[in-house]
């Protein structure tokens, strides 16, 4: 099913801008790069229909998750040589439950430092609120190195 007016949806979809582009799809599962102000390297991993919950997941889709995370993950470790990597699932909308997804997210000495020495979701609520956004070009070339790993990493 695809929404129209779910953000997720929506840049699946391709009627919402999604800087990066797609740099992975599996059957059930597709990785991004995060939209919004969370910080550069921050990927997402979304199912490419529209689920609101991980106990909502087909079996098809809940089989690729483990390699589909895994894969992610490598990816960020080796481009951002985090201290941590953080591994979320979010799928709160304002008025109610939304696209689920589950953020891949690096987190380096830097990063902790530059909000304040907050970590975990007190780290990621400061990112939101800031309204600071990774550089268009920045994500850009992100995602060109990583869709070269997630090719070696899981053969797509």
């Amino acid at each position: 099913m695809d929404v129209v007016g779910c953000t997720g949806c929506d840049l699946l979809a391709g009627r919402r801008e999604l800087p990066g582009g797609i740099l992975l799809r599996t059957r059930s599962w597709a990785v991004n790069h995060a939209v919004g102000p969370m910080n550069l390297g921050t990927l997402i991993v979304a199912p490419r229909e529209h689920v609101v919950a991980v106990a909502d997941l087909d079996d098809a889709a809940t089989a690729e998750l483990g390699h589909v995370l895994r894969a992610s993950a490598r990816v960020v470790e080796t481009l951002g040589r985090p201290d941590q990597t953080y591994v979320c699932s979010w799928s709160h909308g304002a008025d109610g439950r939304k696209h689920l997804h589950i953020a891949v997210q690096p987190v380096t000495a830097a990063v902790v430092a530059r909000y304040g020495g907050v970590r975990s979701e007190q780290l990621q609520a400061r990112m939101l609120a800031s309204g600071d956004e990774p550089d268009a070009d920045d994500i850009a070339r992100f995602c060109d190195q990583a869709r070269e790993l997630f090719r070696g990493v899981i053969g797509s």
